[in-house]
């Protein structure tokens, strides 16, 4: 009985004039599947790059934030140490302390 249950429930498949059905179907799918992928504002492509964009963001954050922390020691050690400051300054400056000779070349 079973048996007999299950082919009444698929036989109108089987039937000649619904031979267009699983054509329309495997197209149908395949259409939605290519939409969602490529054609959406939502694509998966979409969200792959933002999720690239996303990881290099992060490693940028990373990098500056190391960079940040070794500026913030290196201010540390210009406010602490004199000689730290004195050096600084006359590197980046240009400064010169009472008593130094100056050149200047052009």
């Amino acid at each position: 009985m079973q048996q007999q249950e299950n082919k009444d429930r698929w036989a109108w498949l089987k039937r000649s004039d619904h031979n267009y059905l699983i054509p329309f179907v495997i197209v149908t799918t395949t259409g939605v599947a290519l939409w969602l992928l490529f054609f959406a504002h939502t694509s998966v492509l979409n969200w792959v790059k933002a999720s690239i964009e996303v990881k290099s963001q992060e490693k940028e954050m990373q990098r500056l934030q190391r960079e940040i922390e070794q500026m913030d020691k290196e201010i540390d050690n210009l406010r602490n140490n004199r000689d730290s400051l004195e050096s600084f300054a006359r590197g980046t400056y240009h400064f010169a302390a009472p008593g130094d000779d100056v050149y200047i070349l052009e």
